[in-house]
């Protein structure tokens, strides 16, 4: 029933907030995104449908909702789209494999993109889920794991999101 409702409200906020311009995190939506959490920011955002599905799926909304801060390298719907879909339909009906793909996106504390670039080519970054990330510099742009972070410094009530452009899975 939990998961349910847990379902219906993430679906609702899609309702809500379809205004929200496809992939641009800077669309006007309600309220600032700074007064929403990382959850709400964003599904308002319109373009992590297939996060939010994945997050829900993995029980994991409740935590992103909570207190934090969390820095969350979130991918796009297009970056789940590079998964294969049998991959993906098989990770999303594994729970505590899908927790640990999440989980692995996000790391404790605020960490903004200032902070990042100060870090060195090949810093290693401990996750959430407990392994560790590979920040790289490319061409001037950051990189986590290989994924091309595309989007920085979306603050959130409980943090910050960097947007990247692949999922990146724990070793």
């Amino acid at each position: 029933m939990k998961k349910l409702l847990l379902t219906g409200v993430v679906l609702a906020s899609f309702v809500s907030f379809a205004q929200a311009k496809k992939g641009d995190m800077a669309a006007p939506v309600a309220a600032p995104a700074a007064q929403k959490d990382i959850v709400d920011t964003a599904v308002a955002a319109g373009s992590f449908k297939t996060l939010a599905t994945a997050l829900t799926e993995a029980g994991l909304i409740e935590t992103l909702k909570g207190k934090g801060p969390f820095t969350v390298f979130a991918p796009t719907d297009e970056a789940f789209a590079k998964v294969p879909k049998k991959d993906l339909e098989a990770l999303l009906k594994d729970k505590k494999k899908l927790a640990a793909v999440l989980t692995y996106h996000v790391v404790s504390g605020k960490v903004m993109a200032a902070d990042v670039v100060k870090m060195k080519d090949g810093s290693k970054v401990k996750t959430v889920q407990g392994s560790e990330f590979t920040l790289g510099l490319k061409d001037g742009k950051v990189m986590v794991d290989g994924a091309n972070v595309t989007k920085t410094d979306i603050e959130t009530s409980n943090g910050v999101i960097h947007v990247i452009d692949s999922v990146i899975m724990p070793k």
